[in-house]
Order: structure tokens, then sequence, then C-alpha cells
């Protein structure tokens, strides 16, 4: 089973495919989609679609799991970020996948066993179940594959 994450954004999307063989993970890509700050929207929008959009249909994934949103501080941005979230939503659908979407607090449950564990326990945890040799980079790929893992881990795809 290929399973497709995504840490969404509108100026950094982390992305990360990954392969469930068993109980075993196998890491077939990582990654980020950038799109220029000084852009539209829009424009952005449409640049993070289209990249994404690629990424799936290269991968061909059984399925994709994208973090659900969670903002305290600028409504700003969290309404960008909402969009461009939606987009990705929409990206997904017509490429005819399953969408699992994941709090931050289950991702943290389902990868540290800790739903209020910081960045870097995530990260060595992502690095040690995808047995690679070192955190992946940037922040938002490791997001992007801990979404995949929390996926690949949950009750709906045990044996």
């Amino acid at each position: 089973m290929i399973i497709f994450g995504i840490d969404p954004g509108y100026g950094i999307i982390g992305y990360g495919v990954i392969e469930k063989l068993g109980n075993k993970y196998n890491v077939l890509d990582y990654g980020v989609v950038t799109t220029p700050a000084k852009t539209d929207l829009s424009i952005r929008l449409n640049m993070m679609y289209d990249e994404i959009d690629a990424k799936i249909k290269q991968y061909n994934p059984d399925c994709i799991a994208i973090e659900e949103l969670f903002f305290n501080k600028n409504i700003t941005t969290a309404i960008a970020v909402a969009q461009a979230r939606g987009a990705l939503v929409l990206c997904a659908t017509k490429a005819n996948k399953k969408i699992y979407e994941y709090t931050p607090l289950q991702i943290k449950q389902a990868i540290t066993g800790y739903g209020r564990a910081d960045k870097g326990q995530m990260q060595r945890m992502v690095q040690i179940l995808l047995n690679l040799t070192s955190i992946p980079k940037p922040d938002d790929a490791a997001d992007a594959l801990a979404a995949a893992l929390c996926c690949g881990n949950s009750e709906r795809f045990s044996s």
C-alpha cells in the first residue's frame, strides 16, 4: 500500500510518500513544494495544486493523509492556509484518492504515543520508524511523512 502524506501550507507544502509492506515502511519520496512569497494567492494555489497533482500521478497512492489545521495566532495566515488545504483536498479528490484527515494531536499520538510531543521528538520518531539515516528535512516534509505514518498505523489498515 502506498500512502501520500501532506502537510498543508501555501508558502511551503510538505509531502511524503511511503509504502507499507506488512508492518514495515519504505520511503519512496519526500520533500516540499514552495511558492514565491510575493505572488498572488490564486497563482500560488494553482502552482501547488499542479505540483502535488504531478506527485500524486507519479506515485499513484492508495490513499492520501492530510493534516488538519490548527491555528491560535494569525487569522489572516489561517485563512490562506485553509484555502491552500482546500485546494489540496480538491486535488486528492479529483485524483479519486481516499482522503484521511488527522489533527496534529492524533499524528503525535500515533507516532510518539504522546499527543503533546515536541517537534524534535516527532522528527526523531519519523526517522526511526522509517529507518532513515537522518531526520528528514525540512520540517514540513517530516510532518508530511508523520501524517502518512499515522495513516499507515491506524487500525483501518491493520492486517
